[in-house]
This record gives C-alpha cells, sequence and structure tokens, in this order.
C-alpha cells in the first residue's frame, strides 16, 4: 500500500511555487472546474492554493440544503486527513522545520483549539481498536516527524466539524442530546494523522464528548476494504495504469530534463530524486510559506514545478481517455459504497444506529471513490478534503428515501454517472436512493465491461 500511496502521489500531488498570487477565498473554494472565474489555462500557484487548503474565512458549503418537506436521516462523510508533513526527505536537504506542537494562540487559529488540547490530554485512557490506542491523540513534536499532522491539520478540520455541526445538529437535529455510541460509526487507519483528524472533526462536532461514548475502529487498507480486499484483476488494473504513467512519462524528455536539473543541484543520482518525490516536500515548503531548498549548486524553482505539472495534466488527460484507473477505482472503492448502503438502508428502514459514519482516510481513499462515482472533472483531493452522502427521507411521501452527495461542500450529485440521466427526467433536487443501490449492486460491473454481476466474480473473472 505504500507503494501504491507513493504512485499516486507522484502522479497527482499538485506542484509548488515560491510565490502567491491573489487568489480570492471565494474562487479558491471552487472545486468543479468553473471556466468564467477560474484563471485561463491551470495556474500551477492558483492549483497549489486549493490543494493546501490554507484555513481562512468559514467556507460557504451545500450540506444541509434540502425543501422543508424533507427529513434528514443519516450522514456518512469520507475526510481526508488534513495538512501534514511530508512523507519524503529531498536528499541532501535541511527538512524544513515546521512546529507540531499545537499553540492556541498562533496562527492558523481556531476558538476551539484551546479547548480541543485541553480535552485531548485527557483521552489517554480511551479505547480504541488495536493498534490505535498506541497513537497519540494530537500532534506534539517541535519538529514535526514525518508524516505527521500539523496544527493547520488540526484547524483544518476543527473547522469542518464546527460546519457541520451547525448544519447537521443545530438545524437538522439529526443526533439528540443524549446521543448514543452506537449512533456513530467512526473508523481510520493506524496512522497518527487520520486518527487525530478523526477526533479534530469529531470535537468540533461534538464539543466536549464523553470519551466514554467514542470508539474508533481501525482499518488496515486505505482502500478500506475491510475483509474484501483480496482483489486479483484490481491489482491487474494498477499494473496496467502504471505502465501507461511510466510510457507516458518516457515520451516526456522535458519532464527529464527537468529532474536532471533538480538531481545536479542536490548532487545526487536523478533516479534517486525522483524516488525521493520532491513534489511532496515541496508542498510542505509551499502551504507554510518556507523557502524552496537550495544547495552551493543553485535552488529547485518554480520553473521545475511548471514542467512536471504540465506533464501532470496530460497525465490526467490520457488517464481519463484509457480508464485503466476507473476499473482500479471501480473494484477499489466497492467495499467502502457497499458498506455505505447498508447502512443508509438500514436508516431508511427507521433503525437509528450508526446514522453518523465518519471514516478518516486518505486521498489514495477519497480518489477511486470520486472516480467510481464518475466525479471525473472534481479536483483530487486536498488536504482535509470531505465526501460527504446525505439520506434524506419526504415527509410527503414517508416509503420514499434520496440521496445527496457534496464534495467540499459543492452538491455534486447530478454530476454522478448514476444520477445524470435521473437529473435530465426530473425536477427533485435530490436522487433516488434506489439510483444509488442499483449502481453499487450492479452499474458498477457493468461500468467494468465484463459479464460479471458481483464484486467477488469481478475480482477474479479469467482472462482479463
Amino acid at each position: 500500500m505504500e507503494a501504491l500511496t507513493a504512485l499516486l502521489l507522484l502522479v497527482h500531488l499538485i506542484p509548488v511555487s515560491a510565490a502567491k498570487n491573489g487568489v480570492s477565498s471565494k474562487s479558491r473554494k471552487r472545486i468543479m472546474p468553473d471556466p468564467v472565474t477560474e484563471p485561463p489555462g491551470t495556474d500551477p500557484v492558483y492549483e497549489a492554493l486549493l490543494y493546501c487548503n490554507i484555513p481562512s474565512v468559514a467556507e460557504r458549503s451545500m450540506e444541509g440544503h434540502a425543501p422543508h418537506h424533507f427529513k434528514l436521516v443519516s450522514v456518512h462523510v469520507f475526510i481526508r486527513h488534513g495538512d501534514r508533513y511530508p512523507l519524503y526527505v529531498i536528499p541532501k536537504t535541511k527538512r524544513p522545520e515546521i512546529d507540531c506542537t499545537l499553540v492556541a494562540n498562533r496562527k492558523p487559529y481556531h476558538p476551539k483549539l484551546e479547548t480541543f488540547i485541553s480535552h485531548m490530554s485527557k483521552g489517554s485512557g480511551a479505547s480504541f481498536e488495536s493498534p490505535l490506542h498506541t497513537l497519540p491523540l494530537y500532534p506534539n513534536h517541535p519538529l514535526c516527524e514525518m508524516g505527521e499532522l500539523t496544527q493547520t491539520g488540526v484547524v483544518q478540520h476543527l473547522q469542518n466539524g464546527q460546519l457541520l455541526r451547525d448544519i447537521y445538529l443545530k438545524k437538522h437535529k439529526l443526533l439528540p442530546s443524549d446521543w448514543s455510541t452506537d449512533q456513530l460509526y467512526l473508523e481510520t487507519t493506524g496512522k497518527s494523522r487520520t486518527l487525530q483528524s478523526g477526533l479534530a472533526l469529531l470535537y468540533g462536532f461534538l464539543p466536549d464528548f464523553d470519551w466514554k461514548k467514542i470508539y474508533f475502529r481501525h482499518q488496515p487498507s486505505a482502500l478500506f476494504c475491510s475483509g474484501n480486499c483480496y482483489c486479483p484483476v484490481r491489482n491487474q488494473y494498477l499494473e496496467k495504469e502504471q505502465r501507461r504513467q511510466y510510457l507516458l512519462r518516457l515520451k516526456n524528455s522535458q519532464l527529464e530534463r527537468a529532474y536532471e536539473e533538480m538531481a545536479k543541484i542536490v548532487d545526487v543520482p536523478t533516479k534517486q530524486l525522483r524516488a525521493a518525490n520532491p513534489i511532496d516536500s515541496m508542498l510542505c515548503h509551499f502551504c507554510h510559506n518556507v523557502s524552496f531548498p537550495c544547495t552551493r549548486n543553485g535552488c529547485i524553482d518554480m520553473e521545475h514545478f511548471k514542467v512536471i505539472k504540465t506533464h501532470q495534466i496530460e497525465d490526467e488527460r490520457e488517464r481519463r481517455e484509457k480508464k485503466l484507473y476507473l476499473g482500479y477505482a471501480l473494484l477499489g472503492a466497492h467495499p467502502i459504497l457497499n458498506q455505505t448502503i447498508s447502512r443508509m438502508q438500514r436508516a431508511a428502514e427507521g433503525r437509528k444506529e450508526e446514522i453518523f459514519a465518519l471514516y478518516s482516510a486518505h486521498d489514495v481513499t477519497l480518489s477511486p471513490v470520486l472516480s467510481a462515482l464518475g466525479l471525473t472533472e472534481a479536483r483530487f483531493p486536498r488536504f482535509a478534503a470531505r465526501l460527504i452522502f446525505e439520506l434524506w427521507q419526504d415527509r410527503e411521501k414517508p416509503s420514499e428515501h434520496s440521496v445527496r452527495i457534496l464534495y467540499n461542500g459543492v452538491d455534486v450529485t447530478f454530476h454522478t454517472s448514476f444520477c445524470q440521466d435521473h437529473h435530465k427526467r426530473s425536477p427533485k433536487p435530490m436522487c433516488p436512493l434506489e439510483n444509488l443501490v442499483r449502481f453499487i449492486k450492479r452499474g458498477m460491473f457493468v461500468a467494468l465491461g465484463g459479464s460479471s454481476t458481483n464484486y467477488f466474480d469481478a475480482c477474479h473473472r479469467e482472462g482479463f
């Protein structure tokens, strides 16, 4: 899985710049490309700012919007962890000096940060599924460790949690004031950054929660596939996708020259520099306004990143055309989507358990889900990205249930492959639950183009 993470980071991470431009907070929050408000072409600085998701004024969002005769029944939240320290070091350069202790009066600031720190310090006896109980509940190193959540990452999710509290609890009363453990479903991978991000969002959502009522389950796979992770055909799609990426890179002599120049600057072989994934480290410099690394041989600069970004755009375009990643995404996302519709169906039947679900995950979790849903225009998951499934009941027709899907506050329901046609035929502001269920139970396998009608067959079909 670490190799997969490295691959997808290499393909997707946004190139960065030492300079900043005046992107307004309004345009910064765009999720789906908008030709009217976005810069002509692809501006790497603009894209990097979107990716960093630097906390600023509270964003406007479309969560919880519905006609008055609709009742909110359940909510399922998928998040990417917040801002983190890099997973890779650029060889022979000094690590960026980022402080991962939480300081309440330091920027980025959040009014709940001080009480969050206090509340986390009381949770050392919390009961989580093994091995989560061995992880720290909040970041606390004067110099960040590799992959560690930063103060920015905590604030991003405190902000997410407070936004969801204002909408789902204060406005829609999703949970009663005396909510119980079984009304929440909480799951995270075994990384401190995902557990801590989940706790920050939960604290914003349920301030001063009772530690005895909180239980996080551990998910060993970044795909959240639980007991359904063995899928040879999915892995074959991934291998073919990796091969496609490799061949496209071989054709790009400008990209190779950029890596050669960067390798000379840090005095290592080109292959070693590429393996060190310099984009990941430089993103940290950019998001935290720290100068790019220099050596006596020169400095890595924006021109190198423009070349990498141009290649990334070409790769994204070809990826959509060849659809190998889509095959990987459909099989990779099926288990977690199947689990989600099972919860929705139970809630639609009137069951009150697990009506708020939170999956604290990674970019390599959200990206396949977005692709599988047909959201091809959605941006790659930024730090603290959130993807939300809302289930609604029509009070005028209580047997009818509908879903809304929102990505970073934008309603993308009718951009999904399973609800585009419904939108053309129906004036309703939502998608029937049965559309989503039918897509996950059958449509995802049809989209693969084979004769399989279930996940097991699709994962093991002969002669792929």
